[in-house]
């Protein structure tokens, strides 16, 4: 039976800790997320359903590691169905995770080596015990660290004070690493705000998607512990691509430089420094529209959105208002209200010619809207076609917020001068026959494409809804290689990112492309709308989708944009 509450005794002295925010015996753990080994993505504070975490002290450069890991193996296996997690801490500040070779358990690498500093870590081998009710300390200390597990599995009070050999110190004996950065001489006026300005300042800021905007050190200041959390546990910025697989060119992730930095101040008390303020004199003029204004402004016909309830997707259209073909070098959608749009799916189709078969229509897509999207133009040399005659169509997901609302948001095209040297195409890998278990934690399906032609990649969207995990694309090569594309471990709804290559991918004829979602039905998921269901694939949020794009052009000398944009289109 647990009890309400519970005295910790201090852990046996002499053990190392290092840090000003090392932790100690009945503290509590600050959450964060990290990668393991084989790129999942592990959160403290989702383990919620163990009895307790064992997280072990791991390094690369220690020659002892290699039997402090088999005896905590051996504790894994010992503890395997009595509720408790076990977990490795790498804070070597490894940015290569390939290098920790074979262990059975999770090794989180903390790059950045702020939460092995943070727990408290002095050697290798060192183990903290997470009681997960409160998530406090219940020991830190070496290996020997069973009788602490029972007391705790057991409900008694937890004394690692050495005593009956309660707390064996047998660690490795090697030093954990820690940043060598004087955290006191961190200060906001030199270190921090440039981060900001750099980083975050084109969502948090008057008008902009974030919720409170970084005006001055006096607003900043007041947010330094929710910036320590985010950026802890990967929330923010919002980038959720695996850096192991694949670069991009518009990746807004944080260097584990600035990572430290923006912790470290957190944690030093968020101290000023002396100077003027940056951003209280940061000047820039955010236009209205990402792209510039647009050459073709249409209105999306309004809708009003109520307070509450649920909205059936809405599909809007409008006559296309050019009178002559045109090919497109870019679309941007401007919401009427952010917090009532979701997304938006722009297409248009052309009417069924006369006696022609009415499911025989000409269609193409136009681009669309998620939050936090970044309109861009489309790649160097290519270009998307809009026939004269067409009917442009919107997919609108709207969604309440508490509040009756109109939404007028506006469509806008930027055109070309010249027809381009490539038409852009778009492959859909979908499978709308998933039907994901209750309480899953970790379901996962496919969908898959062999291209035929050689192709040129240029970037890559996974889309699922509250359910969605992870998500990954990977390349089947005609001479028997695979490569990971893409793949996002800590896949975030409220984030529908497009992922742009640095360097457009050549997939030869004859490549499968393997598109793999996995879905988290279980109650640890904050965002599962109900464990319970059976979750099938579904429009609205709280069914599922299996949805990925490729943007590509064919790279053999084919026929020319004209000629391939009506051969697509018919």
């Amino acid at each position: 039976m647990r009890l309400a509450s519970r005295t910790f005794i201090a852990v046996a002295a002499g053990v190392a800790a290092t840090g000003a925010s090392a932790l100690q015996v009945g503290e509590p753990v600050g959450n964060f997320e990290l990668l393991d080994q084989h790129g999942q993505a592990h959160e403290l504070h989702y383990l919620s359903d163990m009895r307790a975490v064992a997280l072990m002290a791991h390094s690369t450069s220690c020659d002892a590691v290699g039997d402090s890991v088999r005896r905590f193996e051996a504790m894994a296996r010992a503890y395997a169905d009595k509720g408790v997690a076990f977990l490795l801490v790498n804070s070597d500040g490894l940015a290569d995770r390939r290098v920790i070779g074979d262990v059975s358990l999770p090794v989180l690498v903390d790059e950045a080596r702020v939460i092995g500093e943070s727990l408290g870590f002095g050697q290798v081998g060192e183990t903290l015990i997470v009681d997960t009710d409160g998530w406090r300390v219940a020991h830190l200390g070496g290996e020997g660290f069973a009788p602490a597990l029972d007391a705790l599995l057991e409900g008694q009070v937890s004394a690692s004070s050495g005593e009956g050999g309660t707390a064996s110190l047998t660690a490795a004996g090697c030093p954990v690493a820690t940043a060598q950065e004087d955290a006191s001489a961190v200060t906001y006026v030199d270190d921090v705000a440039p981060i900001l300005i750099e980083n975050c300042v084109t969502c948090h800021r008057d008008g902009g998607i974030g919720p409170w905007a970084m005006k001055n050190y006096a607003i900043v200041r007041g947010f330094a512990p929710m910036i320590r959390e985010v950026v802890r546990t990967q929330r923010m910025p919002p980038w959720h691509a695996d850096p192991l697989h694949g670069a991009f060119a518009n990746d807004r992730s944080l260097s584990a430089a600035q990572v430290r930095t923006l912790v470290h101040w957190a944690e030093a008390g968020a101290p000023r420094g002396e100077g003027d303020d940056p951003l209280a004199g940061y000047k820039r003029e955010w236009p209205e529209w990402q792209m510039g204004e647009p050459d073709v402004v249409m209105d999306i016909p309004p809708f009003a959105v109520p307070a509450t309830g649920v909205v059936e997707y809405q599909f809007p259209y409008i006559s296309n208002p050019l009178d002559k073909d045109v090919w497109v070098r870019g679309a941007e959608i401007l919401p009427g209200d952010r917090a009532a749009v979701h997304h938006v799916i722009t297409s248009w189709l052309m009417p069924p010619r006369e006696g022609g078969n009415p499911r025989e229509r000409r269609r193409g897509g136009l681009g669309g809207y998620v939050p936090g999207m970044v309109a861009e133009e489309n790649p160097d040399g290519t270009g998307t076609f809009l026939p004269a005659g067409s009917i442009i169509v919107f997919q609108m997901h709207y969604t309440p917020y508490g509040k009756a609302t109109t939404d007028r948001s506006k469509f806008g095209l930027y055109l070309m001068d010249e027809p381009p040297e490539h038409k852009l195409s778009s492959a859909v890998l979908v499978n709308n026959k998933i039907l994901i278990p209750p309480h899953a934690k970790a379901h996962s399906d496919t969908a898959e494409r062999t291209f035929q032609r050689d192709v040129l990649v240029y970037d890559l969207l996974p889309h699922a809804h509250y359910r969605g995990k992870a998500s990954e694309f990977r390349a089947f090569y005609p001479d028997g290689r695979e490569e990971v594309l893409l793949s996002v471990p800590n896949y975030d709804f409220n984030w529908q990112t497009t992922y742009v290559l640095e360097k457009p991918k050549v997939l030869p004829a004859g490549t499968r492309v393997l598109h793999r979602t996995w879905w988290d039905n279980s109650a640890q998921n904050p965002a599962n709308p109900d464990p319970a269901r059976e979750v099938p694939w579904g429009l609205q949020s709280w069914d599922e989708m299996l949805f990925g794009v490729l943007s590509f052009r064919f790279l053999d000398d084919g026929p020319s944009a004209h000629e391939v944009a009506d051969a697509a289109a018919n």
